[in-house]
């Protein structure tokens, strides 16, 4: 399994969004879409702001494959589930710190939605 360079995950987390274009069925990306991203110790994680219902996470979950771009980084990713309480946990609080600026009708959902949560590594 790759890891992400600390200059990689610097400016990915660094940055409000990234870009994330899930693989179609047929092996195609989709059509990239806008995401927060939050960074927890060597790893980048990101949730569906409309839960299970969000097109690209039910993509990602379906290819478990993608594309990713944020900060002058293109990569190729793996998506991988993440059931772990005690790692969400962080991560909402990682979202909260970092998107806490936009107030609770943006974050709530984002914290409310880990069952959707997926752990992004690099190809």
């Amino acid at each position: 399994m790759t890891t992400w360079t600390s200059d990689e995950l610097d400016r990915i987390a660094g940055a409000d969004e990234l870009e994330m274009a899930p693989l179609k069925r047929n092996g195609t990306l989709r059509r990239p879409v806008p995401i927060w991203v939050v960074r927890d110790g060597d790893d980048l994680y990101v949730r569906s702001f409309r839960g299970t219902d969000g097109g690209w996470w039910r993509a990602a979950r379906a290819s478990r494959e993608g594309h990713i771009r944020s900060s002058g980084i293109d990569k190729d990713v793996t998506f991988v589930g993440v059931p772990d309480a005690e790692i969400n946990d962080r991560i909402d609080t990682a979202y909260r710190t970092k998107y806490g600026r936009y107030g609770r009708s943006y974050v709530n959902p984002m914290v409310a939605a880990r069952t959707t949560t997926l752990k992004l590594v690099p190809k």
